[in-house]
Parts: structure tokens; sequence; C-alpha cells
């Protein structure tokens, strides 16, 4: 299964790599709500970044104010010096990303291929490079040609899981975003999926944010790792650290999570 990745991963061109600066991010909502409260971190190019915490820290709130889905309240987001907030380089912004979504996000009424050649048809190629691109990517994957004129309901949640994986590959973005990656799976697949994202973050170089609660991905995966607490960064470094790291709150942390 893992054969024809690696042939396609050993003979492609490596894509542009970004660097992602957070500066001083605060998020406030109308109910004053205030999630964030001074994120500042520098993600650098080609790094895979894993961002811990508890439910409610502001993970997904800080991903989504990365995507610019958000407004922030205050501070800035730069990604190789362009803004979120800079309104005329807008589209050169957000072509820069692609998701693996936690739940897959597939499309129920689309098939497999359909599915993978979607991105494609909104940056406007052709019917035959689409077919072409998504047929390359679903393989690299370890998906065979029998599953493409599926549906997802049809197919195990492995196979969901690598075919939303070559939907996010396809238009080849310069950072992908991980969101719970192995949630839902079964310890056997969830390994297996680890196995093939750090495969892709190796090979094609590209700059990756994962979040997780899973510290075995957080250690599998990372160049280095953040940890958030109450809407800001409480550590930042690599896994071999965080054990002595002197934060009381990180180091907890990590003790909770081993305890489960």
């Amino acid at each position: 299964m893992y054969f024809g990745f690696k042939l396609f991963v050993d003979s492609i061109v490596f894509w542009n790599m970004s660097k992602i600066i957070f500066d001083n991010v605060c998020k406030t909502f109308d109910n004053d709500l205030q999630v964030l409260k001074g994120i500042s971190l520098e993600i650098e190019q080609g790094e895979s970044h894993i961002i811990l915490g508890q439910s409610g820290c502001g993970k997904s709130v800080l991903m989504r104010c990365l995507l610019g889905f958000l407004n922030l309240t205050s501070g800035d987001i730069l990604v190789d010096d362009i803004s979120v907030k800079n309104k005329k380089q807008e589209n050169q912004y957000i072509r820069k990303f692609s998701i693996l979504f936690q739940g897959n996000a597939l499309f129920d009424s689309m098939t497999i291929l359909e599915n993978v050649k979607f991105g494609l048809k909104q940056l406007k190629y052709s019917t035959k490079q689409c077919n072409e691109i998504a047929r390359e990517k679903l393989n690299a994957v370890g998906l065979d040609d029998k599953i493409f004129d599926l549906y997802p309901a049809e197919i195990s949640g492995g196979m969901q899981k690598r075919a939303a994986l070559a939907r996010a590959i396809a238009i080849e973005p310069e950072i992908l975003l991980f969101d719970e990656p192995t949630s839902g799976l079964d310890p056997i697949t969830g390994g297996i999926i680890c196995k093939l994202l750090k495969e892709t973050i190796q090979k094609l170089q590209i700059t990756t944010i994962t979040i997780t609660h899973d510290l075995k991905v957080a250690a599998f995966l990372a160049d280095r790792i953040s940890i958030l607490n109450d809407g800001v960064v409480a550590w930042s470094g690599q896994m071999s650290e965080l054990e002595h790291c002197g934060v009381p709150f990180a180091e907890n942390f990590l003790k909770a999570s081993r305890a489960i």
C-alpha cells in the first residue's frame, strides 16, 4: 500500500514553504468572552508544529483566525509577510492553505474521485488535469482505483482519511493544517494514518500545523510543540524538553496525558 506513495514522494519537486508569525493575537467575541489573550508564536518554514491544550483553550479559534474565518480583535497574523488583515492579498493568502479536517469533511453526494477533484475545479484546472491529479494523489496515499467511484459511506474510516489527505495535497498548498487527524480511528488505523502523515510532511517539506489532544501523535509528528492555556502560549519547545520544562501547567498536562 505504501509502495506507490514512496514512488510518488521520491520523485516530486518540493513545494514552497511558508513561515507563520502570530503577533500578540487577541480574539474577544461579542459576549465579551476573551478566548485568545495575546498569542505570540513563530512557526518556521517546513516545520511540523503541534498545538496542544485542553478543550476550550483556544486551539480551534486560533486556527480559524489563521484562516481568516474570524476577524482578530487585535494583533496580527503574517504568512510570508502577508497579513491576514490584508484584503487586497486575501486570495494570495488563503491559497497557501489546505486542511485535513477532523471529520474528513468529504461530500457525501460525491464519489471519492469527485471529492479530490473539488478543490482543483475551484482553481480552474481542466477536466483532464483534474482527473489526472486526483487519481495520482489517491494512488499516492495508498488508495486503489477500485474505490474511486464509491461514495464516502461505502468505504472505511481509514480510507476516508486517506481520501481527505489526497484532497488536501491535491492543490499543492504551502501550509497543511491537520485537525485531530487520528480522531475516531482505531489504534491500528490511527497509527497507519499517523505514519502516512509523517511521510507526507517529510517528503513534501511543507509547513504543517497539527491540532491534537493525543500526546503520542504529537510526539510522533512534531518538530516543535506549543501548549495553550487560558488563551496564551503556556510553553513552546521540543517534545524531549517538555517533561522538565519548568512550567507547571505544561508538566502537569504531560502527566495527565500519560495517566489516561
